[in-house]
């Protein structure tokens, strides 16, 4: 009887959606170069959901741009790394944000550590809601 000597041992990879994909798709937003002026050096990426809920401007909204939307997010994801405990791979993000024309509120976020893409190993940020993963 011959066995097959697989490198895995959960056998053959039968799907993969790579972070490069989920970019060219839309589903995730490569914001790097903000979040490296923010001083965060590993390569960060938003959510599609995180990005239109908290960066992209509502409609009638004033006072507000994408640009101070990111730089809100990102800050606060510094702000929750550098608080953090070492070797933590997932961290509350908190911040307030503005959809109307009335008070900010209070909105959680998540930002999880892990790798780059499925061919790169070197760490990146996801920004995303709490119930996504």
């Amino acid at each position: 009887m011959k066995t097959e000597n697989n490198d895995s041992p959960f056998g053959p990879v039968i799907y993969s959606y790579t972070r490069a994909q989920a970019v060219a798709d839309g589903v995730q937003v490569e914001v790097t170069k903000t979040a490296q002026e923010a001083g965060i050096s590993f390569p960060v990426f938003l959510t599609r959901t995180v990005f239109d809920a908290y960066v992209a401007v509502p409609e009638g909204v004033s006072g507000q741009d994408e640009a101070g939307r990111l730089w809100d997010v990102v800050w606060m994801t510094r702000f929750a790394i550098q608080r953090s405990r070492p070797g933590c791979d997932r961290l509350p993000v908190a911040l307030y944000v503005r959809n109307d024309n009335r008070r900010a509120k209070l909105v959680k976020l998540i930002a999880q550590c892990g790798p780059l893409d499925i061919d790169d190993p070197q760490p990146a940020i996801t920004i995303l809601m709490p119930d996504e993963d």
